[in-house]
């Protein structure tokens, strides 16, 4: 079940809210674990055993891990590591190790054809962070098996993250209120995400489909490959953004608040400050837990780097192509890293953003192509290397027919609401601060309506991170 469905919206979202809101507070946390996991089973029946399997044990890993003695906690946190690690690295790369095992020695190994757990890639690793964080004592072990199984299997974030750490969220699992701002800002957050989603995300899907899709990059022209991929980079950001508002939305009217997932990217001045807006819990997540453990020894920074990378990669998929863009932004930040912050400044801003652009576009599309003979062709028509024109008749009619789409797209990758918002809060005058709420309502009003209308017309897309 998509948050961008109408069911989900209009039925799902509805009833939970009101079955949690008429319930006794000592009932809440029941009510948000049934229909969590009514959510979860809605999307994946066949492997809900593996989800509440994955509670239990990681439950009792924790509780071993704060509460053991002796070589307890060591084990639990081991135990854990390896279950988990175990499993997201069982079901979802075995087959790809095998394949290109076969490919290599000439050998006919089976190839397991498994069905991926939906959101397996975010609750361990939400899983991996609550068992470090005991064992470094940064948290205490979860005592009752219910909020422990409410904080895994929290709707809001199962599926598709963010990977919400347990810190974050560990008084609120147990005691939490919501305020009139709470409901009227989490609502105002779904409906942005819902927009971003259907309104913006989906309509340039269907320009990359026209510009990057099977059949389309034999003579694909230079002018064409570089919109193609520079609309998959706007169109991944507004999809999994507005996943992450939706989330964050619905988490706030629960009463729980959530960090943030993305800072506005697209203004970064360098890759650095890309990664450190784009995908936050994920770019921390490696941060903490892999980057800052001196595996390679303290003077081998590089090394920690490349490893973060190549996990990154391999997070995204079993793929040569996220294992190379993996590597391709890990060569980069090394090189940033190299040239040091001073230098990096003393650089004129304009070139800066030149740069940063091109190879994070760049970046897009070994991301897009999972075959890499797609990447190949795609990768030669942006540099003059193709067999197609400079530009083309359907560039220009498309650019023509979506630059309003565009520009929106481009207008809302900056700051602008959040900068209204806060110029509204700076009001004193109750007549015009009511004033312009009034209308801030009527705009969400008006945004939720033609989403609906949108999806009602249209197929809605899957959220992309769904696959991940």
């Amino acid at each position: 079940m998509a948050f961008s469905n109408l069911f989900f919206m209009f039925l799902f979202l509805p009833i939970c809210v009101g079955m949690y809101f008429i319930a006794n507070p000592k009932y809440r946390n029941a009510v948000l674990i049934v229909f969590s996991l009514i959510f979860y089973a809605w999307g994946d029946a066949v492997y809900i055993w593996l989800l509440l399997a994955c509670c239990c044990l990681n439950f009792l890993f924790g509780k071993m891990i704060s509460f053991g003695k002796g070589s307890a906690p060591k084990f639990g946190l081991w135990a854990g590591l390896i279950i988990n690690i175990g499993l997201l690295a069982g079901i979802k790369y075995t087959g790809f190790f095998i394949e290109n095992i076969n490919a290599v020695f000439n050998t006919n190994m089976i190839v397991p054809k498994y069905h991926l757990p939906l959101g397996l890639s975010f609750f361990t690793f939400r899983a991996i962070s609550y068992l470090v964080d005991c064992y470094w004592g940064k948290v205490k072990a979860e005592r009752s098996l219910s909020t422990f199984l409410l904080y895994m299997t929290l709707f809001p974030i199962t599926t598709q993250g963010p990977i919400v750490r347990y810190e974050t969220v560990a008084l609120e699992l147990h005691s939490r209120t919501t305020t009139a701002v709470d409901f009227s800002e989490g609502l105002g957050r779904i409906v942005i995400g819902l927009a971003k989603k259907v309104l913006i995300a989906d309509q340039l899907g269907s320009i990359v489909d026209q510009f990057l899709g099977s059949g389309s990059l034999e003579h694909q022209s230079v002018l064409g490959a570089w919109y193609g991929v520079i609309m998959y980079a706007l169109q991944i950001y507004f999809d999994f953004s507005g996943y992450s508002d939706m989330a964050i939305g619905i988490g706030r009217i629960f009463g729980f608040k959530f960090n943030e997932n993305f800072r506005y990217p697209f203004m970064c001045k360098d890759v650095t400050e890309f990664w450190q807006r784009w995908h936050i819990s994920l770019g921390t997540f490696f941060r903490d837990y892999v980057l800052y453990i001196p595996i390679f020894g303290k003077r081998r920074k590089f090394g920690g780097l490349f490893l973060v990378w190549i996990l990154t990669g391999l997070w995204h998929g079993a793929s040569w192509n996220f294992l190379i863009w993996g590597l391709y932004y890990g060569v980069l930040l090394a090189i940033e890293m190299i040239i040091g912050k001073k230098t990096m400044k003393k650089i004129p801003i304009a070139i800066r953003h030149i740069y940063n652009k091109i190879v994070i576009v760049i970046g897009f599309c070994i991301f897009y192509f999972t075959d890499l003979s797609e990447l190949g062709q795609c990768l030669k028509s942006m540099f003059f290397m193709g067999s197609g024109s400079f530009t083309d008749s359907l560039l220009i009619s498309s650019f023509k027919s979506n630059v309003f789409l565009i520009i929106a797209a481009v207008i809302c990758c900056f700051p602008i609401l959040e900068n209204i918002k806060k110029r509204v809060l700076t009001i004193k005058d109750k007549s015009t601060f009511a004033v312009v709420q009034n209308v801030g309502t009527l705009i969400c009003m008006a945004l939720l309506i033609i989403s609906g209308i949108f999806l009602v017309n249209a197929t809605s897309r899957p959220f992309l991170y769904l696959q991940f």
